[in-house]
This record gives structure tokens, sequence and C-alpha cells, in this order.
């Protein structure tokens, strides 16, 4: 049974930064194309960046370009999201999920996410 268990949220000042961690299990993790999605508050949810399995090819949302990364270490089965300069618009909840390599195809189950707050 797959699993993903996100963590890393809270609340930070706008600039500030945060790492987000997504543990899976149950799952050859490794040949698994990664994404983050958030979603805010009444808004749908949003690709946010995707790894290919191999960690070799990244992309990102053009509204959090140059400010986040994603990152892998399939060692540890183990997804990350480096985010700075964080703004108060990247307030949500953000999930990691199993995708296809462009992001937009989701192979469920959804975690629970983690929750980002924004704000001074």
């Amino acid at each position: 049974q797959v699993q993903l268990v996100e963590s890393g949220g809270g609340l930070v000042q706008p600039g500030g930064s945060l790492r987000l961690s997504c543990a899976a299990s149950g799952v050859t993790f490794s040949s698994n194309h990664m994404s983050w999605y958030r979603q805010a508050p009444g808004k749908e949810r949003e690709l946010v960046a995707t790894s290919t399995n191999s960690g070799g090819s990244t992309d990102y949302a053009d509204s959090v370009k140059g400010r986040f990364t994603i990152s892998r270490d399939n060692a540890k089965n183990t997804l990350y999201l480096q985010m700075n300069r964080l703004k108060p618009e990247d307030t949500a909840v953000y999930y990691c999920i199993r995708t296809s390599s462009s992001g937009k195809t989701r192979f469920g189950p959804w975690g629970q996410g983690t929750q980002v707050t924004v704000s001074s």
C-alpha cells in the first residue's frame, strides 16, 4: 500500500525559507516521477514542481521558478522541496504525489499534506 507522508511546514515570515519532506513507502520510489502540488483556501490544487524518477530533470510552475527547488534522495525514499524567498501567496497545504514526467497526470493516493503559512 502506497503511503506518502509530508512534513516540514509551518509559519514563516515573508522572505523566509522552509524545507518540506515527503517520505514514501509501499512503492519503488526510484521508479516513480514525483511532484509537489499545493492548495490554497478557496482555490484548486495546483502543480508546483516535478522531478523525474532519477532526479535528473525538474520543472517548476512559473510562480515559484527561481525560488523553489525540488530534489530527492532515492536511497531514503524521500522527496524534498526547498522553498526560499517565500511570499504570502505561497500560503497553502502542500502535497507530494506520484505523477507522470510532466506532473500533470497523478497516480494516487494523496498524503495528508503539510500546511505552509507565510505571514508577518
